[in-house]
């Protein structure tokens, strides 16, 4: 049996206290919402804080604030977004990313804000203490080596998230808390390269809140390819938003890609081929070669790299198909394994 290391447990009523603590506390202190993913990792001594910060009692997280923009409390469960009539209807990306995280009882407990901050997974690294301590640990946890690429000088431990390559396509933003200070960014600014260092947030900083643009003129779509079709993380996942005019010409497009980085992995030159062109075949059959193009999958995850990065320029098309307004409703129950 694995069991949890010792640690304290504070529970703070608002932000100022809980900030507070982090400030306090130092790098030996993490928050925690939900724990869906923080407490299996500390079963398995991938993370080992001496001190947990609670938010699930600071009541401004779980809000929702309706106005020129959509903001999103980091605490909101995956479950409140799933049963937003507002997200669904006009961001639905995020609502059909959210909705194919693991199961509902996760998604009652897994909060907005924990997804954003999954940590990067890895074959080799999402594994017992023991099992890693057999093959002398790896570059992420307690060792020097990063067993996908011996010779990486970084971690290619991989990111799993699915809210955040939708709420990246859809352009938003969020804000961080600390004792010190707030700041806003964009969500992509959140995010570097790296499996070990992958969120740019400065010590003692909380992600408070997810804003989002007006979604008028916009579609949004997210497509999920899992082992399991009920439960898994994704071994890779398509992002798709654009704004559309009248004709049905896209104004602007952003397509992200997820779990063939160490980051949501934006498609530059999608957006750029994709801008002023209606959704053709030709068109998206030409924007889908180029998203495989842009993905350089590794052996960190199920499934081989080079099935990994054909199946991207499969799923794109899918994606991309949906934003045209296909009914796409057989290709998610057969090849996606999910009906919404």
């Amino acid at each position: 049996m694995m069991r949890l290391p010792r640690f304290q447990y504070y529970t703070p009523r608002d932000m100022t206290e809980a900030t507070q603590i982090l400030a306090d506390e130092g790098s030996d202190a993490m928050v925690i919402a939900g724990g869906t993913d923080l407490i299996p990792n500390m079963k398995r001594k991938q993370q080992t804080p001496k001190t947990l910060v609670a938010l699930r009692h600071i009541e401004s997280l779980g809000q929702i604030k309706n106005g020129s923009d959509l903001s999103l409390g980091a605490g909101l469960t995956l479950s409140d977004l799933v049963q937003n009539d507002k997200v669904k209807a006009e961001y639905t990306g995020l609502w059909q990313a959210a909705i194919q995280v693991a199961t509902p009882h996760l998604r009652n407990m897994g909060t907005l804000g924990g997804n954003i901050c999954l940590d990067t997974r890895c074959s080799y690294y999402d594994q017992n203490a023991e099992w890693r301590k057999a093959i002398d640990y790896c570059m992420k946890k307690d060792g020097e080596i990063c067993w996908v690429s011996t010779g990486s000088k970084r971690c290619l431990a991989t990111s799993s998230t699915d809210t955040a390559p939708a709420l990246i396509s859809l352009g938003a933003k969020v804000r961080l808390s600390s004792a010190k200070d707030e700041r806003e960014v964009l969500l992509l600014d959140l995010y570097q390269d790296d499996g070990m260092d992958y969120l740019l947030r400065r010590p003692g900083e909380i992600v408070a809140e997810v804003i989002l643009p007006q979604a008028a003129h916009w579609r949004s779509t997210y497509w999920k390819l899992r082992r399991r079709g009920s439960f898994d993380f994704p071994v890779l996942s398509v992002a798709a938003a654009a704004a559309l005019t009248p004709d049905g010409s896209i104004e602007q497009a952003r397509i992200v890609l997820g779990a063939v980085s160490s980051q949501p992995l934006v498609c530059e030159k999608v957006d750029e081929f994709l801008a002023g062109k209606k959704l053709t075949d030709e068109v998206i059959e030409e924007a889908s070669l180029l998203c495989g193009k842009a993905a350089r999958p590794v052996k960190n995850t199920d499934f081989a790299p080079a099935w990994r990065k054909r199946a991207i320029v499969r799923i794109a098309t899918y994606a991309l198909r949906e934003l045209r307004g296909d009914n796409m409703s057989e290709q998610r129950r057969s090849i996606a394994r999910h009906v919404f």
